[in-house]
């Protein structure tokens, strides 16, 4: 029976017994990761409990056979509206979600990182499928992201803060999409009941497998093949990431654990051989206690290394105002436009052809203007994110798609200690909220030095704002150009050393796919204040035919107006791409900025 370790902190009898609730739930319906979940420090289980509680119960919905898809998505939507209701009171009358509020105030949690994992859970429920593996994969990361995230955040709130590097991301997507896909294997008989396929339809075709062939238990030489290659995929990307070396031990022994226990049900799909169309195999109890037990063990040691904080009191329920009704939905809020610029100027009108679609920008000056008037430098630090604000509306406002700035680069920490904290303070405060939706962030840059809350807020953020499209901000925090670009080299040579590629297929589309963002696209107008004449290291792949634009004035004395002159000049040059001059065309009509309304 689950048990509520003494250093949970979990006083309140009815809370002890809903979050023992959620441990029972666990166990019984996936002893193997409810097996995983007692790796972590012991004060963590029961949140880990209750999160997976709450992803595991709109699932177990969703897949059940009980009604039709509607009916299944209405029931999952009605107890996710139930939780957000208990999560605004602060408690529940239902023992599970009583454990879920409790996890996420107790932990200081970010409810809407749920969302993302409800989203794909309940697209599950139509039975589509992915074209390709990058599609796939897309899917596992959404449905996975909130399980690793929050774990991660549960260990850095605990005084275990465990960064990953930019270089390792990848390790990690693809050790997350070997785990998924391991799962799909064992569970492909409990979907083919339900008449779902979770397998790309590209590696499906590509062994002259039909679809049909599958949810009719037909087993043939192609499904053995098919399920032969998928078995040895899974196998490589299950394998420990390397970035294991070089964080806490205890993770250490629980990402091994994670490898060594997926890799024995990959061994149990392989003896299946055609009774896997009919029934998933389970490893044995002794199996498990095989692998298990001496990482538990092993764990229990670890973890003691560094003293793990529990909050005692979670924190206060939101305080809703008496005179405003509650909002059904988030959805029912009005969306927040750019705010006006004070003069009321107006954007310029642009030619459409003339427009770029990604400007990136060196916001150098801080220090020098502050300086000039007298002031700490990190003064002019804080004006310039006062100036970052008002550029980021004008950019919302003339309808630019792509704006990314180079905050804090890796030769930055040069400087002096007391500016850096600074710096960092005020970013991790203004949390990259402008007031205004529809703006997606994106974080370039390494973790390493960087504060712990400025890591989380960048990445909570870059989970929150996940479904905006209006302007892709990427924010280039302890980034370096050259260092991006030898990452990529890495995960292609790793890559090419598992057999995921071959190395004599190199190409530039395929090195822009290890990039951090390679879907970001070419910069096409970088722009620098400050008076200086150089890029520093600043997006080397993306701006390699990037027309250079650079002013003399502080950045802190910007606005959206020297945004504007910008894309104007912008849409002045004529840009070649290495052939020879166009002939002569005539000038497009550019219109002036607006005066006042």
């Amino acid at each position: 029976m689950p048990r509520i370790p003494a250093q949970a902190a979990v006083d309140d009898p009815a809370l002890r017994a809903a979050y023992t609730a959620c441990g029972r739930f666990a166990q019984a319906a996936n002893p193997t990761e409810y097996a995983l979940m007692q790796l972590m420090p012991a004060a963590l289980r029961p949140a880990c409990w209750a999160l997976w509680t709450a992803l595991s119960v709109p699932d177990n919905i969703i897949d059940s056979t009980d009604g039709t898809p509607a009916e299944r998505i209405a029931r999952m939507r009605a107890w996710v509206g139930r939780l957000e209701e208990d999560l605004d009171e602060g408690t529940s009358d239902d023992p599970y979600r009583r454990a879920i509020v409790d996890t996420v105030r107790r932990w200081h949690l970010a409810p809407r990182d749920l969302h993302i994992s409800y989203a794909a859970i309940e697209a599950d429920a139509t039975g589509s499928r992915s074209a390709t593996w990058a599609d796939w994969s897309t899917r596992v990361q959404h449905s996975n992201v909130t399980w690793a995230a929050q774990c991660l955040t549960l260990l850095g709130r605990a005084g275990l803060y465990i960064p990953l590097r930019p270089q390792y991301q990848r390790d990690f997507a693809r050790f997350l999409d070997g785990v998924y896909l391991t799962d799909t294997l064992v569970d492909l008989s409990a979907d083919l009941d339900r008449g779902v396929l979770h397998l790309p339809n590209e590696v499906v075709e590509h062994h002259g497998v039909q679809a049909s062939d599958l949810l009719e238990r037909r087993w043939s030489q192609d499904v053995q093949a098919l399920i032969a290659h998928l078995v040895a995929r899974a196998r490589r990307q299950v394998e420990a990431p390397r970035f294991v070396t070089s964080v806490h031990p205890g993770a250490v022994i629980l990402l091994r654990a994670v490898s060594d226990l997926f890799r024995a049900r990959l061994r149990a799909v392989e003896r299946a051989g055609p009774r896997l169309l009919h029934a998933g195999p389970r490893l044995g109890p002794v199996t498990r206690a095989r692998i298990l037990a001496p990482a538990r063990t092993k764990a229990a040691a670890a973890w003691t290394l560094t003293p793990v904080e529990v909050p005692v009191t979670p924190a206060p329920p939101p305080v809703r105002p008496t005179t405003v009704p509650p909002q059904p939905s988030a959805r029912a809020v009005p969306r927040r436009g750019p705010l006006p610029h004070p003069t009321r100027v107006r954007p310029p009108v642009i030619d459409p052809e003339r427009m770029p679609g990604h400007v990136a920008i060196i916001m150098d000056g801080n220090g020098r203007w502050a300086t000039e008037r007298g002031l700490p430098r990190h003064e002019g630090h804080r004006a310039g994110h006062t100036a970052l604000r008002d550029v980021v509306h004008g950019a919302l406002e003339i309808g630019l798609r792509h704006l990314t700035i180079y905050a804090f680069s890796s030769e930055n920490w040069r400087r002096s200690p007391a500016e850096i904290a600074k710096l960092f303070e005020m970013l991790a405060q203004e949390r990259c909220d402008f007031e205004a939706d529809g703006v997606r962030l994106c974080w370039a840059g390494s973790p390493d030095g960087l504060p712990e809350d400025l890591v989380e807020g960048l990445q909570r953020t870059e989970r929150e704002t996940r479904g905006e499209s209006d302007l892709v901000l990427t924010v280039c925090l302890n980034y370096g150009g050259r260092a991006e670009l030898a990452d990529a080299a890495a995960g292609i040579a790793r890559a090419a050393v598992a057999g995921d590629l071959d190395p004599n297929r190199v190409s530039e589309h395929l090195l822009a796919r290890y990039l951090p963002y390679p879907d970001m696209p070419d910069v096409d107008l970088l722009w620098r204040t400050g008076g200086e004449r150089r890029t520093s290291n600043f997006l080397p792949w993306q701006a390699t035919y990037a027309e250079l634009h650079f002013t003399d004035g502080y950045w802190p004395d910007v606005d959206r107006r020297d945004l504007w002159q910008a894309l104007l000049a912008f849409g002045r040059r004529e840009r070649r791409y290495g052939t020879v001059p166009a002939a002569p065309r005539p000038p497009v009509l550019i219109g002036p900025a607006g005066g006042e309304e």
